[in-house]
């Protein structure tokens, strides 16, 4: 990813280890300016989502597991450009970097999937 690309909002947890939960995701997708940018995980996203290759405990696996289809359906929703940077051998950096919201349609997504995950 290019250091243009980001913008000076751009949140992020510092060390090694993003630990950003799919609650956590989806409130930073609601108020998320275009340009904005949240790095989301970081490792090896393929491995660390998966039972059986995960070096996560199976609780932060289901939860990264969660935060990963948001980002995909953000995503495919146009609500998002998904990035990573590669620091060294399985080992990235995954961002989401907020687009426009065009449509009313796009809010009323967010909000069923908030609704969803409150109950």
């Amino acid at each position: 990813m290019r250091d243009d690309i980001c913008s000076e909002r751009q949140t992020t947890t510092p060390g090694r280890r993003v630990r950003l939960g799919a609650i956590d995701f989806l409130g930073w997708l609601g108020q998320a300016q275009p340009g904005d940018t949240i790095e989301y995980h970081r490792g090896f996203l393929a491995l660390d989502t998966i039972r059986d290759g995960s070096r996560l405990p199976e609780k932060e696996r289901a939860e990264l597991s969660g935060v990963a289809r948001r980002a995909w359906w953000a995503s495919q929703a146009g609500l998002v450009h998904l990035v990573q940077r590669r620091h060294g051998r399985d080992d990235y950096s995954y961002f989401a970097i907020a687009r426009a919201k065009h449509t009313q349609t796009s809010s009323a997504s967010l909000r069923s999937i908030l609704l969803e995950e409150a109950a």
